[in-house]
């Protein structure tokens, strides 16, 4: 198995004042989401670029350029111009689910320099308020005892949904969750929690901020949060309550990365930007609204992170053979 090689860039000891620094950004910069509105990475990016708008001399501006479970908008990007007004929102599924498991993409992790991780959506899983299933031990008992007839949704096949429910019921004693729960793969984030609020689908294990609005209303009831620590807003156990640390690595997260060659001011520039943005408070407020940790990694930090959840996510794929062609 190869190990991903990020082009994730270094901070240098360049200070913003500098006169190259000074020059980026001459335009508006388009902030790319690869994924629908309303999911975890739209929610992620426009909160970002909200708190970044007054900080920044130039317009960001989020544009959603969806398809193929996130890999048309992220090969856009690989594809675009280095020069800085081009970036996109890193992602957990363009970034870690897609490369463990698709043989074919129209880029490599090679193909971008990241900035570096900033928030960590939690996995939840979730049911109808009304089902009878009421604990993950509950789920993973009634699959085993009626296989092909427990389904659970996603935002599409090769998604972090799609490896998140499997692993989860792996990881509570489903032998094969491939073949023994049905995966029901949806257009987006948001039409796969519906599915479960209409009945559709029978549960999801989705990201904390995709669920935050349907666990407030009462719409949908967590059965777990894949955390060492309770979640705000979650009346759910963590992974570490019901003994399966394991699963602390089924998360979501969001970074920024531009193609690769980015001048270093660029890079520079945008850390500067971060290291404010996640201090902001109406920034903190919102992710704590959604439910997800604001985390700003450093470089070498963000390395290891991805490189350690992509492993995990790629032996699970090679176990199960969940590897979409």
């Amino acid at each position: 198995m190869s190990k991903i090689t990020l082009g994730l860039a270094l901070t240098s000891a360049i200070a913003l004042s500098s006169p190259a620094l000074a020059a980026y950004p001459e335009q508006p910069i388009q902030l790319i989401i690869a994924y629908g509105a309303g999911g975890a990475t739209d929610l992620s990016g426009r909160a970002l670029a909200t708190a970044l708008g007054p900080k920044v001399p130039q317009p960001i501006l989020p544009v959603n350029r969806t398809g193929a479970g996130g890999a048309t908008g992220t090969a856009s990007v690989a594809a675009a111009e280095p020069d800085g007004y081009t970036m996109v929102v890193a992602r957990v599924g363009s970034h870690t689910v897609n490369p463990a498991m698709k043989d074919t993409l129209p880029y490599t992790l090679d193909d971008f320099d990241f900035v570096a991780v900033y928030e960590i959506n939690p996995v939840a899983c979730a049911v109808a308020a009304d089902s009878d299933i009421d604990s993950m031990e509950t789920l993973a008992a009634r699959v085993n005892e009626n296989p092909g007839t427990v389904s659970y949704s996603s935002s599409g096949v090769g998604s972090l949904l799609h490896i998140a429910g499997a692993m989860a019921l792996r990881s509570f004693g489903v032998e094969n969750p491939v073949e023994a729960a049905i995966h029901l793969p949806m257009a987006g984030g948001g039409e796969a929690a519906t599915a479960v609020l209409a009945g559709t689908a029978d549960f999801i294990c989705t990201n904390s901020s995709a669920l935050s609005s349907f666990v407030a209303n009462g719409q949908l009831r967590p059965l777990m949060v894949t955390t060492a620590e309770p979640v705000a807003g979650f009346d759910a156990p963590t992974s570490a309550d019901l003994g399966k640390p394991e699963l602390e690595s089924l998360v979501g997260w969001s970074g920024i990365a531009g193609p690769a060659g980015l001048p270093d001011e660029v890079i520079e520039t945008w850390r500067g930007w971060l290291e404010e943005a996640v201090q902001d408070p109406g920034f903190q407020e919102t992710m704590d609204r959604f439910g997800s940790i604001v985390d700003l990694k450093s470089p070498e930090d963000s390395v290891a992170f991805i490189n350690e959840q992509y492993r995990i996510f790629r032996e699970l794929v090679d176990e199960l053979d969940m590897r979409v062609e």
